[in-house]
């Protein structure tokens, strides 16, 4: 298994990507809306709307990666928890990456219930 975060620092496109798109357009988005440099060394995660799938664009320094996953029954519901916000690229931890590829949340939310027992 392709650990991502090994790769460089992590960012996430959040919001829907047309999962059509190829190397080119992708990198593109990256500079142009986001204004990050696509040839930095760093990934950048895509998602469709179906969320059970995802692209990866990594520069080696030789020439673009582009990884494509989908996920079959690893996740509780095959489904990514992939943040919604179409205008916003986040910059992930290492921990934030693994929970995303294991279906949880970047943000881990503890609810009232569990708060009040804590203390």
């Amino acid at each position: 298994m392709i650990k991502l975060s090994d790769l460089g620092q992590v960012y996430i496109v959040c919001g829907k990507t047309d999962m059509r798109r190829g190397i080119d357009t992708l990198a593109s988005m990256v500079k142009d809306k986001f204004n990050l440099d696509p040839f930095s060394g760093q990934v950048f995660l895509f998602c469709g709307g179906s969320q059970d799938r995802f692209k990866a664009l990594y520069w080696d320094g030789q020439g673009y990666w582009l990884l494509y996953k989908r996920f079959e029954n690893g996740n509780e519901n095959g489904k990514m928890n992939w943040p919604k916000n179409q205008d916003e690229v986040r910059e992930l931890s290492p921990e934030q990456v693994d929970w995303l590829m294991k279906g949880f949340s970047i943000e881990p939310k503890i609810s009232e219930a569990t708060a009040r027992n804590f203390y």
